[in-house]
């Protein structure tokens, strides 16, 4: 498993819009939850990267008038991008459950 940081969050902003994740959108929820603003050119790199890595498959939708005729890129998580993104927690977590008296959520008391 190879993913960055950046990474990790663009698969997890795909994931979590379902069929609604397009360059605009993905940028969109980053921002919501991360309060920072990626650049959509540091966002399209990220995506062709992780679709290389067939984390990511892509689809075209239909042409719009708003969008000049152009087509929407929709994105959606791989099997294998899932399967990542379940590694990369798990490594995660058990390095902070190494960590004494970190809260880490629904299981702390």
């Amino acid at each position: 498993m190879k993913l960055g940081g950046f990474e990790e969050l663009v698969l997890l902003a795909v994931g979590s819009l379902g069929d609604d994740a397009y360059g605009v959108s993905i940028k969109e929820i980053l921002e919501e939850k991360t309060g920072k603003k990626p650049s959509i050119g540091a966002l399209h790199s990220a995506l062709y990267r992780l679709e290389e890595k067939s984390y990511l498959s892509s689809s075209e939708g239909g042409a719009t008038n708003e969008r000049g005729g152009r087509r929407k890129k929709y994105y959606q998580l791989t099997s294998t991008g899932r399967q990542t993104l379940e590694e990369a927690n798990e490594l995660r977590m058990a390095f902070a459950r190494q960590i004494p008296n970190l809260k880490l959520g629904l299981n702390d008391e």
